[in-house]
């Protein structure tokens, strides 16, 4: 019976893999890097994606679609930065997979878009193996979360590329520990870009908005380089 359910996984697990491939095409050829983002709920993911699409919406074409297994909250209030936003509704599952975009994203043309934001149901197991197309992978931990998040979630961080600290501005009130939190992050992933900020009073948010702003325009630089070739 266990193995019947490990060749159910692989086979659910190879379908996705197919599918991703197709979005990343996809991708590629609009031009639009597509950001992954993944966290513990309660990380501080939203408000850093509502800042977020509040800063490209002067100078890119960004929207976002939403994971949540219930309610269309987080939607409802990023649509508020006048970015267009659609709410995937995943109910039992606890991630999002390679066909839950293909299917949001029917009807919606990604051509004119430079970034499109994946706000992953707030999960830092299941929706680390599945992947979504993305061209950047982030994982979130905020520091009230502690500084061993990376020790307990490996996978989350070995298949991202940026981590980033949200909450910044609270560390020294929760007593984190910024050195831990990076060598544990560095035990996991050696080399792992990390980032800390506080969308709430801004700190760090250059860095975080330059990293994106220096991927959307390689994307977009790829890409035309290959409309020539």
């Amino acid at each position: 019976m266990k193995l019947r359910v490990v060749e159910i996984q692989q086979n659910i697990l190879r379908k996705n893999e197919d599918l991703a491939c197709a979005l990343r095409g996809r991708f590629a050829e609009s031009g639009t890097l597509v950001v992954n983002l993944l966290s513990s709920p309660g990380s501080g993911k939203t408000t850093l994606l509502e800042a977020t699409l509040r800063h490209f919406q002067q100078t890119r074409r960004v929207a976002a679609l939403v994971g949540d297994q219930a309610t269309s909250n987080d939607a409802d209030r990023l649509a508020r930065s006048g970015a267009p936003v659609r709410q995937i509704t995943t109910a039992a599952e606890c991630r999002l997979d390679a066909d839950m975009i293909g299917r949001a994203l029917s009807g919606w043309d990604v051509e004119p878009l430079d970034i499109l934001f994946i706000e992953n149901v707030g999960n830092l197991i299941c929706p680390a193996e599945y992947d979504l197309g993305e061209d950047l992978r982030v994982v979130l931990c905020a520091v009230t979360e502690g500084e061993d998040k990376p020790l307990k979630y490996p996978l989350a961080y070995n298949t991202s590329q940026i981590a980033v600290l949200t909450k910044i501005d609270l560390a020294e009130a929760v007593g984190f520990e910024r050195a831990a939190a990076h060598a544990a992050i560095e035990n996991v992933h050696a080399g792992m870009t990390v980032l800390e900020l506080s969308a709430r009073t801004g700190a760090g948010m250059d860095a975080w908005l330059t990293a994106l702003e220096t991927r959307a325009a390689a994307k977009n630089v790829r890409r035309t380089a290959a409309a020539l070739t």
